[in-house]
């Protein structure tokens, strides 16, 4: 039994912008939706050496971002062209919404002591650019110093605090 694959498509013609102001008509082959745009695989003509001292027409195969790199051929419908699109969010991902970077900062204050300083969430936007991220433990032994305190603007507090003084806390248990 064999296994009949189904043929590549046929490519369209689409305009590629090159480095130093050129533009050559290329094979427009598949395109990705990406969540900040659109990737093309395009096929830009070429030359390659062949057998012995010949030179054969060749494709050179590369993604490109779109509007960017890539402009329509007038008169040509992309509509055959195949596409992937991004997944839709699952409901749950709807309802919750985007999620947050993972982590903790430790801006320090100044004065005297060690230890002094507020820990924030990474996105948080008075924690300091460039400061390395905490994992969970280190913010945690962050925390634990005097003059340390937890950010209440981002949240750090209400994440961290149950994890240092016991989940009973608020519920009448000591």
């Amino acid at each position: 039994m064999t296994m009949s694959s189904a043929p590549e498509p046929l490519p369209m013609p689409i305009r590629v912008l090159l480095p130093g102001d050129q533009a050559v008509v290329a094979h427009l082959w598949s395109r990705r939706q990406l969540r900040d745009g659109w990737l093309y695989e395009v096929g830009l003509p070429a030359y390659r050496n062949g057998p012995g001292d010949s030179v054969e027409p060749a494709e050179y195969r590369v993604w490109v971002r779109a509007p960017q790199h890539v402009r329509p051929v007038g008169g040509v419908s992309y509509d055959a062209v195949p596409t992937k699109y991004l997944e839709p969010p699952s409901l749950v991902q709807q309802a919750l919404g985007p999620r947050r970077p993972s982590g903790w900062v430790l801006a320090k204050a100044g004065g005297r002591g060690p230890g002094r300083g507020v820990v924030h969430a990474v996105d948080c936007e008075e924690a300091p650019a460039g400061a390395p991220v905490l994992t969970l433990d280190r913010a945690l032994d962050a925390a634990q110093h005097p003059g340390t305190r937890l950010c209440s603007l981002c949240g750090a507090a209400l994440e961290l605090d149950p994890v240092l003084k016991g989940f009973g806390q608020g519920f009448g248990e000591n």
